[in-house]
């Protein structure tokens, strides 16, 4: 089973970057298919990226998932950040070989790391 902990996050301005990162212990990520949600207040979690490389509309061309298998660690570089990307962030971990944007294929969550964004 893997242990999965966000990090990076924190307050910027719009316009602004962050670079969240998921570390993972237990097991090696390159075992799993990694992806990112987020979370805003009132509303639910909702789909960002998945490793595979395919992007929630929202973030497409700002966001860019990654990872590092040395460093057993996953990432979201978020560029021009807008207001509406502030929420909770979470990273997740699916045993599928192929995953998607559904919450259902994610077995292994993070705890979430909250970003907000400043207008």
């Amino acid at each position: 089973q893997v242990q999965l902990v966000e990090s990076g996050g924190g307050l910027v301005q719009a316009g602004g970057s962050l670079r969240l990162s998921c570390a993972a212990s237990g097991r090696t990520l390159s075992s799993y298919t990694m992806g990112w949600f987020r979370q805003a207040p009132g509303k639910e979690r909702e789909f960002v990226a998945v490793i595979s490389v395919y992007y929630a509309s929202s973030v497409k061309g700002r966001f860019t998932i990654s990872r590092d298998n040395a460093k057993n660690t996953v990432y979201l570089q978020m560029n021009s950040l807008k207001p509406e990307d502030t929420a909770v962030y979470y990273c997740a971990a699916s045993t599928k070989v192929v995953a998607g944007s559904r919450i259902d294929e994610y077995a292994y969550w993070g705890q979430g790391t909250q970003v907000t964004v400043s207008s």
